[in-house]
């Protein structure tokens, strides 16, 4: 007996000492992995600025997701604001002597690859080259790539340029299958986001709605394409429809490449532009070691402060999207912060909760009147994001941003049939006569219909409202280009929606002149977590299950099982757009 409690004992002990070790090692790899992220360079003579395929260009820090799952990984996410402020000081820089663009497949937004496209025209002013390689080249790489002086495409490689199309899902039958009904409260015609649970096929006026807006944006990057390759429009059009650039000799032939050479002989080439010998190594520096080598230069006196607004929006607290507690707090530190002389207010996002949209918007206005207050939109403005707008004193927009969609609707899933089906039923006992107005398994009640109802047209009035007040418009006016439609941000620009069509950098200057700065420096906010944080706030709030279906399923699969799972669905009255729209 003595020697079995002996082997229970050691056995105890060594379970004990084995996951204290195992945490040590935890720990030792978040310290490293921390450490490392951080590593500075010194930027040696004769270097070439690199933006490659490790580069990841988000809007927000509250977009880079460090967890459990990738603590091995060292970030290479940039935010955008830093790239063209590394692209625009590049341009000066003597030991910078060009920009080589190697990114087969860019991660980043539409708006955002036009600033940086942009900031590369600004910096081939200096007389600095600019060369592009791809091997299997992405429409949206293809599109930053373009810019350059020179366009090299690997022998056997591919340029996937095709233009824009976008797919909707619709989930009626399934949801009639499977018993699951599905009531929807919306107010605007063009509101879309409710009719994949209402429809088979895409409404007349969500198909017009889509065709504008797709052909806006098609119309600027072709555009902007075919000039800088030097095509005639009419030709371009004809490469495009034809895919030309998936075969390399007929993208050489209509002239989407200059040369088809292997990566080797790219290189080789860049060395002798830099009159570098055979055996001297070639410089090159990603952008996210560009701006650690000048990051910790001090900074002192009166802020700039731009506050990043990305994903959707939601109540309570969160740190990954626009969660209405946090962002309450972030506004009420600025409007508090003595050495911030003005705000500029980055909105990325597609919309979300009406309440927490509103919440939000009343801090902004509170925030306005203590000092200067200054919106730029990126890739979404539309719904909640777009109203969160509307206590700036100018608005910026991009030239491709999805803007609007001014529209509000209420989604309410039950499962009676589902539930009838399986021989579940229920019964409701209750104290009052609308105590049990929704549930899961009855439905909405038709007092809860015009409970909703109303509460949909409430909250579209209150809307319009304040775009009209922002805006200068009348309410007749707005309701005309509301209704939940989305539109580009040149149409928007057109119709009085946005001040200016410009940059996150021209909404910067704007700011920092219209609270009389001559002198300033640009600080961001909500400031970036440490791997370390974001790993423990993985631990408390993400569902590692969830993380295991998206990696089974792909994130475009596991995209549209929320769309019929989430929990987000339920009672909340929304402010959302209906769609995403990327160039891939």
């Amino acid at each position: 007996m003595r020697s079995f409690f002996k082997n229970v004992l050691a056995n105890i002990v060594a379970i004990v000492l084995l996951c204290a070790v195992f945490f040590v090692f935890f720990i030792m790899m978040i310290v490293f992995s921390s450490m490392g992220n951080e590593k500075s360079i010194a930027v040696k003579d004769n270097s070439v600025l690199t933006i490659n395929l490790k580069t990841n260009i988000i809007d927000s820090p509250t977009e880079e997701q460090v967890g459990l799952f990738n603590i091995s990984e060292k970030s290479k996410s940039v935010l955008l604001y830093d790239v063209l402020e590394a692209i625009r000081k590049a341009k000066t820089d003597d030991h910078i002597k060009g920009i080589s663009i190697e990114a087969d497949d860019l991660h980043a937004g539409m708006t955002q690859i036009d600033d940086i496209r942009n900031a590369i025209e600004d910096f081939k002013k200096s007389g600095k080259f600019v060369y592009a390689y791809g091997n299997a080249v992405s429409q949206a790489s293809y599109y930053l790539g373009s810019v350059a002086d020179q366009y090299y495409l690997n022998p056997s490689g591919m340029i996937d340029l095709k233009g824009l199309a976008t797919e909707v899902t619709f989930f009626k039958d399934f949801a009639d299958k499977y018993g699951i009904g599905i009531e929807v409260i919306r107010h605007g015609k063009f509101k879309s986001a409710v009719e994949p649970f209402l429809r088979n096929d895409i409404s007349p006026e969500n198909k017009e709605q889509l065709g504008t807006l797709l052909n806006d944006i098609w119309k600027n990057t072709s555009t902007k394409m075919a000039v800088s390759r030097k095509i005639d429009t009419a030709q371009f059009k004809t490469v495009v429809d034809s895919l030309y650039g998936m075969i390399p000799e007929l993208g050489l032939k209509y002239k989407l490449a200059d040369k088809l050479i292997q990566k080797t002989e790219y290189d080789q080439m860049i060395k002798s532009k830099l009159s570098l010998k055979e055996k001297e190594k070639l410089n090159k520096v990603s952008l996210a070691g560009y701006i650690n080598s000048y990051a910790d230069e001090e900074k002192s006196g009166e802020k700039v402060a731009i506050l990043y607004a990305s994903g959707g929006i939601n109540n309570g607290e969160g740190y990954n999207e626009i969660y209405s507690e946090k962002y309450i707090k972030y506004i009420r530190d600025l409007q508090d912060d003595d050495k911030v002389k003005a705000v500029v207010f980055r909105i990325n996002s597609p919309g979300g909760s009406a309440n927490a949209s509103d919440e939000i918007l009343f801090e902004l206005q509170q925030l306005k009147k203590k000092k200067p207050l200054v919106v730029s939109f990126g890739d979404y403005a539309a719904s909640g994001g777009y109203y969160i707008a509307m206590a700036a004193d100018k608005i910026y927009s991009e030239p491709n941003t999805l803007t609007g969609s001014i529209g509000v609707f209420g989604v309410i899933p039950y499962y009676k049939d589902l539930a009838n089906k399986n021989g579940v039923r229920s019964d409701i006992v209750a104290t009052n006569a609308n105590s049990q107005y929704y549930s899961a398994l009855n439905g909405v009640t038709p007092y809860g219909v015009n409970l909703i109802t109303r509460s949909v047209e409430g909250t579209y009035k209150r809307f319009v409202h304040f775009v009209t007040q922002n805006r200068k418009q009348t309410f007749e006016q707005i309701d005309s280009v509301g209704g939940g439609r989305v539109w580009s941000g040149v149409r928007a620009k057109q119709i009085g929606l946005v001040d200016e069509l410009g940059t996150l950098n021209d909404a910067v200057k704007f700011a920092a002149q219209k609270a009389g700065l001559k002198s300033y420096h640009v600080s961001s906010y909500p400031k970036k977590m440490t791997p370390f944080e974001q790993i423990f706030k993985d631990l408390n709030e993400e569902d590692i299950s969830a993380r295991i279906i998206k990696n089974k399923i792909g994130k475009a699969n596991y995209e549209i099982l929320q769309q019929i799972t989430s929990e987000k669905l339920k009672s909340e009255v929304k402010m959302e757009m209906p769609y995403q729209i990327k160039i891939n």
